[in-house]
């Protein structure tokens, strides 16, 4: 009974097919291989316009490098209290750009809003004595399993140009954010004013590649001694280019995507059918956040379920009580209905006898 992250879950086996297949004969090394060249193609073709782009193995390498091309060691990025890059990423983004800081904003359900932006904006009354802002990053999927909407990111995205500032999107759930908004990649990044993307893969099938597409080429042209300097230009780059080309042909990333979120819907019925539980929010992607008794959730682990309690309320959309957990469920490309059934049998029976 897994359902403690996307990562967890093995690797789609098109993807694992098309690593073994590019592995014959010798092609140019350091993303110069025609298989990079090819997954590069096939973003701009996706994002309707043209894109630099730059393949990496980790999300946290492309989310700091990303943000390393937009902001300088003396700037700062707005991002919100819960996002993966003030949280997660162990100072990488502070690394790689040189010392800029973080500086969260807050926000309903994991998002942040222009409003808010303006208001954390008007504390930087100091000159130079401050960091200059710079960036917006925002998170899509949120941390909370939530989803800008594209009007939404086109409003700060609108914001964003009017302050003279970069916005960035940590996508490592872009997939699944498409997948359930039905509006298009374009519609949801450059169209509504995003400057780069960090495209996730690896949380949705692959073994290990994302991608940042700069969809402004004006940051973009230092970008490869950036990545360089990180130690993140592989020297057999092919293998990140053909797990990105199998990944997108067909619409396979948009295949993985809607069957982890329909797990999700499913498991949050199961739950939220049961008395002792509530959902924390709606589920709009892959991930489910529920309340439920910290004795029902102490039974749910000792009988084997693999999840996580998670920080705080949520962020604002759920009232934990003093008795009470929050959790966070997340389903996969590989989650099984037979998997949800379990876990929904086992916690309603758990619910009405604990022991």
């Amino acid at each position: 009974m897994e359902f403690a992250s996307d990562n967890t879950s093995g690797v789609h086996p098109r993807i694992l097919d098309a690593i073994g297949a590019c592995n014959d004969g010798t092609v140019a090394s350091y993303g110069a291989d025609p298989f990079s060249a090819s997954a590069a193609a096939r973003l701009a073709e996706l994002f309707e316009t043209e894109v630099q782009v730059r393949l990496v193995a980790t999300g946290t390498a492309a989310n700091a490098l990303a943000l390393s091309a937009l902001v300088p060691p003396y700037g700062t990025v707005f991002c919100h209290g819960d996002a993966h890059i003030n949280t997660d990423e162990c100072g990488a983004p502070e690394l790689f750009t040189g010392g800029a800081k973080l500086t969260p904003v807050a926000g309903r359900a994991a998002k942040i809003t222009p409003e808010a932006l303006e208001a954390a904006h008007a504390t930087f009354i100091r000159g130079f004595h401050q960091q200059l802002p710079a960036a917006v990053a925002i998170t899509q999927a949120t941390e909370f399993g939530t989803l800008y909407t594209a009007e939404q990111i086109a409003a700060i995205g609108a914001w964003c140009r009017g302050k003279g500032l970069r916005l960035h999107m940590d996508g490592a759930r872009f997939a699944n954010a498409v997948a359930a908004l039905g509006a298009s990649p374009a519609e949801l990044t450059w169209k509504a004013g995003v400057d780069v993307l960090s495209f996730g893969a690896t949380k949705n099938g692959a073994m290990g590649v994302e991608a940042v597409v700069f969809f402004d080429p004006k940051p973009a042209e230092r970008f490869a001694f950036l990545v360089k300097r990180a130690g993140h230009v592989i020297s057999k780059g092919r293998y990140l280019g053909a797990q990105m080309v199998a990944y997108l042909e067909g619409g396979l990333w948009l295949e993985t995507a809607r069957h982890a979120n329909s797990m999700a819907t499913r498991l949050a019925g199961r739950l939220g059918a049961i008395p002792a539980i509530r959902l924390a929010a709606p589920v709009e992607a892959n991930a489910v956040f529920a309340v439920m008794p910290r004795s029902l959730h102490e039974a749910l682990l000792a009988a084997g379920a693999h999840y996580y309690d998670w920080p705080g309320d949520g962020p604002g959309l759920a009232v934990i009580g003093s008795g009470d957990v929050l959790v966070r469920f997340v389903c996969s490309f590989l989650t099984r209905p037979d998997e949800i059934d379990r876990i929904a049998t086992l916690a309603e029976r758990l619910s009405e006898d604990p022991s």
